[in-house]
């Protein structure tokens, strides 16, 4: 072989290396358990729902390929600064709290949180209103914090693992309340199993210091680079009318919000 095959050789494979590393598998990190509209698992064991097709065309507008890792909701901070996936796209709202720690990219979706408790329940949802009842939180939520500020000194706060745990028991009288956010919580209400016993006490007080400024991927800070190319994709399909098309299928709003 002389030099100049040498030299043509490890450029090719330095072209190579460097197109396989921008199409490189891009891994997304969300909660191990379902949360309707957004993502569970269908009869196959296949995850579905808005937040999975919405990773599914922001992938394809960024040529990536992309897969879906799945663990706990209080690991998916750890499993991303660990390396073990890519981006939270796990309904995790942008606050000045988890921006210590990670970056977001731009919000996808937004939604108010809200409080529903028992049906024929008197609706309302100030500190007057929970005054000596049970709330029931999912750990580790932006819902948890604002427990902690507004209502920890009237109402009793019962966390859980899911919202699904907390469902079962405000069904059954065991709490009074569940705090989350709005759309997660109205489907419940409409389901089969939330239908005749709960209702809709509103929406709480609007603090985005804690409540957030909507719901973004969250990412390890270095990886900037995939950040911008995230952002680009967002944008791109809001602008193409992707978004909407994807939205209609879950929705008669546009979560995107405010």
């Amino acid at each position: 072989m002389n030099v100049k095959t040498a030299i043509y050789l490890a450029a090719g494979a330095a072209l190579l290396v460097s197109a396989v590393a921008a199409h490189a598998e891009v891994r997304f990190g969300i909660m191990n358990e379902a949360y309707p509209p957004f993502f569970a698992k269908d009869a196959s064991g296949k995850w579905v729902g808005w937040e999975v097709d919405m990773m599914n065309v922001v992938c394809a507008e960024m040529k990536e390929s992309c897969s879906i890792v799945d663990m706990s909701w209080d690991g998916l901070i750890p499993g991303l600064q660990s390396k073990k996936f890519d981006v939270i796209w796990s309904s995790m709202s942008i606050t000045d709290e988890r921006e210590k720690t990670i970056a977001f990219t731009d919000k996808y979706y937004n939604t108010p949180s809200k409080l529903i408790g028992a049906e024929g329940a008197k609706p309302g949802t100030t500190v007057a209103d929970v005054s000596g009842k049970t709330i029931g939180i999912q750990v580790s939520t932006i819902q948890s914090d604002y427990y902690k500020k507004y209502y920890a000194g009237a109402a009793s706060e019962k966390t859980y693992a899911t919202l699904d745990e907390a469902f079962q028991d405000l069904a059954v009288g065991r709490i009074d309340y569940v705090f989350g956010d709005s759309i997660p919580l109205m489907a419940f209400i409409h389901s089969d199993f939330g239908k005749g016993c709960c209702s809709d006490m509103g929406n709480v007080k609007d603090d985005p210091a804690i409540l957030g400024r909507g719901i973004g991927g969250g990412l390890r800070k270095e990886d900037t680079e995939l950040l911008a190319k995230l952002n680009s994709a967002i944008a791109a399909v809001r602008a193409s009318g992707k978004y909407a098309e994807i939205s209609k299928k879950y929705f008669d709003f546009d979560p995107y919000g405010e």
